[in-house]
C-alpha cells in the first residue's frame, strides 16, 4: 500500500472497507482454505489490500456472467496474496481483469517457419497480458478454491509480476540482496529435471503444464508454493527458497513446517 501513506491511506480504507458487509468478507475468507493458515493481523492486512486491489482494478463481466461482490472479493483476496508482503505497487501498469464464465477462446494470427500464417485458437482458463488485462474463467476461478495445487489466480498474477521487467521469462524482478545468478541456475535446474520426468511418462505430483515455458514454470510453481508448500519443497527445496525470498512469506511455516534456511 506504498503511495498511500498516513491520513489519507487511513481515510481510503475506512470508505472502502465501508462498502463491504463484514459478514460477506467473513463468508468469503471462509471459503477459501488457501488463507486458513495466515494469522489474524495477516488475514486483515490482505483483505485491506484487497479492497484496495478492488479500488483500482476493474473487474469486468463476459459473455453475460453475473459478477456478484462476493465473487470480486474472492478473486482480489486471491489476487493480494502473492503481493501481501511485497505491496499493491506491484501490480501498477494495468488496470482491468475480466472475467468469463467458463474457458475462453482467443484467436491469435500465428506466422510459421515457413512464412505460412494461420489462425490459432485455444480454450483457456486464464491469460495475462503484458501492459494488458488478467483474463480469467469464474468456473475456473472456483476450481481453485480448493486448496489442490491448482489456482488460476496466483498462476496469472504471478505471470504479472514476472512481466514487471519486460516479457514474462520465469525471472520477475529480484529485490536486492537475492542473486539472479542463484535464480537462475536453481530455477533451470528445476525445470530441466521436470521436464525429464515428463517426458518419461512420469505422473509428477507438480502440474506438467509447467513444462511448458520457464514462464509457465515459475507461474505453476508460485501456485504450487501458496496452495502446496510442502509439497514444492518436498519436491525442489532451494525453488522454495528463491520463492520465500522473492514473495517474502513462508508458507510452510503457516503449516506448522520448520523453519527453512538457504
Amino acid at each position: 500500500m506504498r503511495g498511500l501513506t498516513g491520513w489519507w491511506q487511513s481515510r481510503v480504507l475506512e470508505r472502502e472497507r465501508a462498502r463491504v458487509d463484514p459478514q460477506d468478507l467473513a463468508r468469503v475468507l471462509d471459503a477459501l482454505p488457501l488463507l486458513d493458515e495466515l494469522t489474524d493481523e495477516e488475514t486483515r492486512r490482505l483483505a485491506d489490500l484487497a479492497l484496495l486491489f478492488l479500488r483500482d482494478k476493474r473487474l469486468d463481466p463476459a459473455q453475460g456472467l453475473a459478477l456478484t461482490d462476493a465473487m470480486r472479493l474472492a478473486i482480489a483476496l486471491q489476487a493480494c496474496l502473492p503481493v501481501l508482503e511485497l505491496g499493491l505497487d506491484w501490480y501498477s501498469g494495468w488496470y482491468a481483469v475480466i472475467v468469463y464464465p467458463e474457458e475462453f477462446v482467443p484467436e491469435r494470427e500465428v506466422v510459421g517457419d515457413d512464412g505460412v500464417v494461420w489462425t490459432e485458437r485455444e480454450a483457456k482458463s486464464g491469460e495475462a497480458w503484458e501492459q494488458g488485462p488478467i483474463i480469467l474463467s469464474w468456473a475456473d476461478v472456483e476450481a481453485g478454491m480448493e486448496r489442490d495445487g491448482y489456482n488460476v489466480v496466483i498462476h496469472e498474477l504471478a505471470h504479472k509480476l514476472d512481466m514487471r521487467d519486460g516479457a514474462a521469462n520465469g525471472c520477475p524482478p529480484l529485490h536486492a540482496g537475492m542473486s539472479p545468478k542463484v535464480w537462475a541456475e536453481t530455477f533451470s535446474a528445476a525445470y530441466e529435471n521436470l521436464c525429464l520426468r515428463v517426458d518419461a511418462g512420469e505422473e509428477t505430483p507438480i502440474d506438467p503444464y509447467a513444462t511448458e515455458s520457464p514462464a509457465e514454470f515459475f507461474a505453476v510453481l508460485s501456485e504450487t508454493f501458496f496452495e502446496l508448500p510442502d509439497l514444492l519443497y518436498a519436491e525442489y527445496p532451494k525453488v522454495y527458497e528463491q520463492l520465500r525470498d522473492f514473495y517474502r512469506q513462508d508458507p510452510l511455516i503457516r503449516l506448522g513446517g520448520p523453519a527453512r534456511t538457504s
